[in-house]
């Protein structure tokens, strides 16, 4: 007959060898974890650096944009003011003066709008009203408000004398040119680098405020 090994029951050592085995794990738990969110931090610090980075370029291309947007605007109000007055000799104006950038004040001494061009003479004077693309009816619409402020409210160069509306563009749309000379308002735009006025339809009447 075999005789039967007595069994083994669970000792110190046994014990203290799951301790220490469950320790290690717990110890490399808690090191992959630390790892787990230092990378975790770096991978926020570098999104954040990214992003900062790129909202950076934003801005700086939408300063660039806005900077090139205004000096086109400036230059096409350059172009447009030169020798402006020569365009109606077909009229009865005989402009002698041109004003650039004429600001409107109310009463209160407030800023409410300015001028583009202002082109004078003795008795009339036409308000002129430069985009860089004239495509938009709403432009006129809104110049059509800047002439009721000017005849309101007159700048020195205004005071006492018909007072007329054009609006110029580098550009301009066929449709909105149609709708500026149906509310009364001269038509100009650059052809090359000069400026012409855009024949009017027959029975075209310049309104005077």
């Amino acid at each position: 007959m075999a005789t039967q090994q007595p069994q083994m029951g669970l000792t110190f050592e046994h014990v203290w060898a799951a301790l220490m085995e469950d320790r290690e794990q717990q110890r490399k738990t808690e090191e992959s974890l630390r790892k787990l969110e230092k990378a975790l931090e770096e991978t926020h610090r570098r999104t954040e650096e990214t992003v900062n980075k790129m909202a950076a370029k934003v801005d700086r291309v939408a300063e660039n944009v806005g900077g090139v947007n205004q000096s086109m605007g400036e230059l096409i109000e350059t172009l447009v003011a030169a020798r402006l007055w020569e365009k109606f000799d077909a009229y009865p104006y005989n402009f002698l003066r041109a004003y650039r950038r004429v600001e409107l004040f109310d009463d209160t001494n407030r800023k409410l709008t300015d001028v583009d061009i202002l082109l004078t003479n003795g008795e009339y004077v036409m308000a002129v009203e430069v985009k860089r693309h004239l495509d938009a009816k709403d432009d006129v619409d809104h110049h059509l408000k800047r002439m009721d402020l000017i005849r309101q409210f007159p700048p020195n160069q205004c005071g006492g004398k018909k007072l007329l509306g054009a609006m110029a563009g580098g550009a301009v749309d066929t449709d909105v040119c149609s709708y500026a000379h149906s509310v009364g308002l001269f038509v100009l735009e650059l052809t090359g680098d000069s400026v012409s006025l855009v024949k009017a339809p027959e029975g075209f009447a310049p309104r005077q405020w």
